[in-house]
């Protein structure tokens, strides 16, 4: 009768051992007093270590220096105690893959980041796109270089750089994180995988098989992306989605060679207004696409989602005013809405000349390029098929190459399609435990309320994270949104790194113990 009593104790004794061991939470607010404290004392520091970063060019085929991207983050790992190494396939940069224990860590979480950034044209930049410049404000208000170093950084400045924002900026909030917390004497509670991916700005055509030729050692409860801006009102805000995309170039053509206007016109087909009466027909002036049955993949949004949505801050008004902008192309629908619903975006159109280098003669050929944003259940083949069925429906010929003389007198009209790379779209349920956690200790972290995106109105390829054992994905951004993402002069507003710290360094050493 003895026996019960005694292992009851042991076991009892034991239990007490293992929660007398297990980190506790620290709270947010201990948390945030440490790391800010952290990071005003080594400000250049930080700065230092992310522009010797924004200085190595980033092009995902710019094999060289892709390397020395590697190589320096890698180093950064290992230098903060990190476990790191190149995962590589054939063809693809190097994905750089860091591992942190946390001694009886019951969790796993995987932090996404990438190290890649999009092409630039020198000419279009205020400086060298390479060269870290320091700015007093935006360059639209007249924003002046300032030191680097030397003075008291205002967090109100801007970082000019290519992949200031996009997305070099969350890989040093992270390292400066893990720095804050070993100097604040902060236990971790879950295990951290690092995984910086090098060629997401190309479409991470590699990025699947990746993940399946490492899938043992990407296993993990949670993946958590650190990539996009902010809300427009500066809030901190986290997304549990992305639209998905595909995209195409459409080309018709006319005559085999240019033909006088005045001769021809009127009889002669032009590819030029052909094509735009093409697209015309493809959405209406709202940005609703008309092609038939486009939308009917589309999964309706739930309850959740719909109180997110109309939880989020109305900023229209003023985005209109800073983009000079008299009216949205959607009426009355707000910018939030209109981005959970798919959209063809038509990027270019090419036909003919204009200018001084116009001519009063027919084109041969015209083209557009387009892209598609697509949200949950659409996918990329499901899209392409709508379309090519579409302009069949119009009465065009399809052809993958040009066409010769041949094809262009059977059919009446022809079109070439180019489709290039795409991915579907996902969404991370918001109603799932983890979420509430994530959702908890990002909002305690800044203090004011959380705004929560159902989707992103950007594209991630979160379907491939999620793809193995149906893994959570949450997406943590931190940047400004003003930061002229993909385009040129690229920059991050201090602040948003000093705060994209304080985030990072809260989800490591909080949320292993949030989530229950």
């Amino acid at each position: 009768m003895k026996r019960p009593v005694v292992l009851a104790v042991v076991l009892a004794s034991a239990l007490a051992r293992a929660v007398a061991a297990a980190p506790r939470d620290p709270g947010a607010s201990e948390v945030r007093t440490r790391v800010r404290a952290y990071r005003a004392a080594h400000e250049a520091a930080i700065l230092e270590e992310f522009v010797d970063l924004l200085s190595v060019p980033n092009v995902a085929s710019d094999t060289p220096n892709i390397e020395k991207n590697a190589e320096r983050i890698s180093a950064a790992l290992g230098k903060r105690g990190i476990r790191a190494e190149l995962l590589r396939v054939a063809g693809a940069p190097p994905v750089v893959y860091g591992e942190l224990r946390a001694p009886g860590a019951s969790r796993t979480l995987i932090l996404y980041a990438h190290y890649d950034g999009q092409r630039v044209v020198p000419s279009q930049w205020a400086g060298d796109p390479w060269k870290p410049v320091l700015r007093d404000k935006p360059l639209e208000e007249g924003g002046r270089e300032i030191p680097l170093a030397g003075a008291a950084l205002d967090p109100e400045s801007r970082l000019y750089a290519r992949s200031a924002s996009d997305d070099k900026a969350p890989i040093v909030a992270l390292l400066a994180a893990l720095d804050a917390l070993k100097a604040g004497g902060f236990s971790l509670p879950a295990n951290l995988k690092f995984f910086f991916e090098g060629e997401e700005e190309a479409g991470s055509p590699h990025l699947e098989t990746i993940l399946k030729t490492y899938a043992g050692l990407l296993r993990g409860d949670l993946w958590l992306l650190f990539d996009g801006p902010v809300h427009q009102s500066r809030r901190m805000q986290i997304y549990f989605g992305a639209r998905g995309v595909t995209e195409v170039e459409l080309t018709t053509y006319g005559a085999l060679r240019r033909l006088h206007s005045g001769h021809y016109g009127n009889w002669a087909p032009n590819p030029i207004v052909e094509l735009a009466h093409l697209v015309a027909g493809m959405r209406d002036t709202n940005g609703r696409i008309t092609i038939p049955g486009f939308a009917d993949d589309v999964r309706p949004l739930t309850e959740s989602e719909r109180r997110a949505i109309a939880a989020v801050p109305d900023t229209d008004g003023d985005l209109k005013r800073e983009l000079a902008l008299a009216r949205g192309e959607g009426g009355e629908e707000k910018l939030i809405e209109a981005i959970m619903r798919p959209a063809l975006n038509l990027r270019g159109f090419s036909g003919g000349e204009v200018g001084s280098r116009a001519t009063n003669s027919i084109p041969t050929e015209a083209t557009a390029s387009i892209d598609f944003r697509l949200v949950p259940d659409q996918t990329p083949a499901g899209v392409r098929k709508r379309f090519e069925r579409y302009l069949e429906g119009q009465g065009y010929f399809l052809v993958a190459d040009a066409p010769d003389r041949a094809a262009r007198l059977a059919h009446p009209r022809i079109a070439r399609l180019r489709w290039g790379p795409g991915y579907p779209p996902s969404r991370t349920s918001m109603d799932l435990p983890v979420s509430k956690a994530v959702e908890r200790v990002v909002g305690e972290a800044t203090g004011t309320p959380l705004i929560e995106l159902p989707s992103l109105g950007g594209s991630i390829p979160m379907y491939l994270f999620a793809a193995e054992r149906a893994t959570p994905v949450i997406g943590i951004p931190i940047v400004n949104h003003d930061n002229n993402q993909h385009a040129a002069n690229e920059n991050l507003r201090l602040q948003n790194l000093w705060d994209g710290i304080e985030v990072c360094a809260a989800l490591m050493a909080r949320l292993g113990h949030a989530w229950q």
